[in-house]
């Protein structure tokens, strides 16, 4: 017997009704925004991703040499392959250019809840402005596109990666040095944080007190921590972003964490996350903030930000609060009565199907009580039961699933009692 490949799903009609409605409020709240969706392949040039991330993401990969000996990988995000399309295409567009996209993506991750190998994402990219308001909108798109999916509980946290900078100067540490300590921040390892830092020669007050700030919510401690006319700028622009967020998007429950780093070097400024503390230690559903591609795959540097949302999480979440998802119905079940009756029972179901209305049809002649079960399993809001004698006057039976009410109707008719 053949099985699932490990990290993969099948899904059922009942969880892909789930997943298209999720994905329908997605795009629908996307385009509210004035995006616009695209998409792009499947599989990419494998050095898309290694000038990215580098050459440690291979292991990470499904990647495979072509018949050419090209090689080639499945996706493992959807960042890099827009920007490589915004280089080659669209760099001539009109500015601000909205991008928003739904895609499969590939991963060898060890498979845990919510991680798989082949997982579903949603994101989008505004290519072309740097200002408050542009950062401001999409982290309130973000926002808004999990709180329109369905969840209550999310935790949005915004962080500064050019503060960030700033408190690392004040420790007078080296950049590779920062690389070290980025990994543990993301992590919030902050004992091992501290540790490292102390086997840079940082002392121990010192390091406990950058602790503190990184953990901090508060803007005021982080400015007084760094104490430097520099960086006043960079906190009056992460201070407009975030009453923006508060005023005028009325984004109220948000919190300042300086421990997101985001693992990328590419990440620059404004970077933020949003959690569904239900889940648990997976809990992280969208993530983003400004970045520089652009110039890294070959085009004129342009400001860029965007986020990525983990769609199969997302579902999860909805399924953990006990979100109630629209449940996919049909309009009518046929149900021809005996073997005379089939033809005119197939003409009805093509005349209902050309209008318009979903319609389907006993297709294994079963006798009406196990009809009308089936129907009732198919969540069919209603049955056209046809007779031979109400043939005779060019009528059917017309059954209300729900109430059980049966009335006789005009075949020419059927249409308007549906509808």
């Amino acid at each position: 017997m053949f099985q699932l490949p490990r990290g993969t799903r099948d899904f059922t009609p009942e969880e892909m009704q789930k997943r298209i409605y999720l994905e329908d409020s997605m795009r629908n709240t996307f385009q509210t925004f004035g995006y616009r969706e695209i998409q792009t392949p499947m599989f990419e040039n494998l050095e898309l991703f290694t000038a990215k991330s580098g050459e440690g993401i291979i292991e990470e990969l499904y990647s495979f040499k072509d018949k050419s000996g090209r090689d080639l990988t499945l996706r493992p995000e959807l960042t890099a392959p827009v920007i490589r399309f915004y280089v080659e295409q669209l760099q001539m567009e009109p500015k601000p250019l909205k991008l928003f996209y739904f895609g499969n993506c590939f991963r060898y991750d060890r498979p845990q809840k919510g991680r798989y190998r082949e997982f579903r994402q949603a994101g989008c990219e505004i290519i072309g402005t740097d200002t408050p308001e542009a950062y401001a909108e999409l982290i309130a798109l973000a926002y808004t596109l999990l709180k329109n999916s369905g969840l209550k509980d999310l935790k949005l946290n915004i962080g500064n990666l050019n503060i960030l900078s700033a408190m690392f100067k004040k420790l007078k540490i080296t950049k590779e040095q920062q690389k070290q300590l980025t990994t543990l921040i993301d992590k919030s390892q902050y004992n091992e944080t501290s540790q490292l830092l102390q086997d840079f020669d940082v002392k121990q007050e010192e390091a406990e007190k950058f602790i503190q700030t990184l953990q901090t919510t508060e803007i005021k401690k982080i400015k007084e921590y760094i104490n430097d006319e520099q960086t006043k700028k960079e906190f009056d622009f992460f201070e407009k972003i975030l009453q923006l967020l508060k005023e005028t998007f009325n984004i109220k429950n948000y919190q300042i964490k300086m421990g997101i780093v985001r693992g990328l070097d590419y990440y620059k400024g404004i970077v933020f996350e949003i959690d569904a503390p239900s889940l648990g230690a997976e809990k992280q559903l969208a993530g983003g903030g400004a970045y520089e591609l652009v110039s890294l795959f070959g085009g004129k540097e342009t400001p860029t930000a965007g986020f990525a949302i983990g769609f199969d999480r997302t579902i999860i979440a909805l399924e953990t609060e006990k979100y109630k998802f629209p449940t996919e119905s049909i309009k009518t079940y046929i149900i021809p009565v005996n073997e005379n009756t089939i033809e005119k029972s197939l003409e009805i179901t093509t005349k209902l199907r050309n209008q318009g209305i979903s319609a389907d049809i006993d297709l294994l002649r079963r006798g009406m009580s196990k009809s009308l079960k089936y129907a009732s399993t198919i969540n069919a809001e209603k049955t056209i039961i046809v007779g031979p004698k109400e043939l005779e006057q060019n009528s059917v039976t017309l059954r209300d699933m729900k109430t059980g009410k049966q009335e006789t109707v005009k075949i020419e008719d059927i249409h308007k009692f549906l509808e």
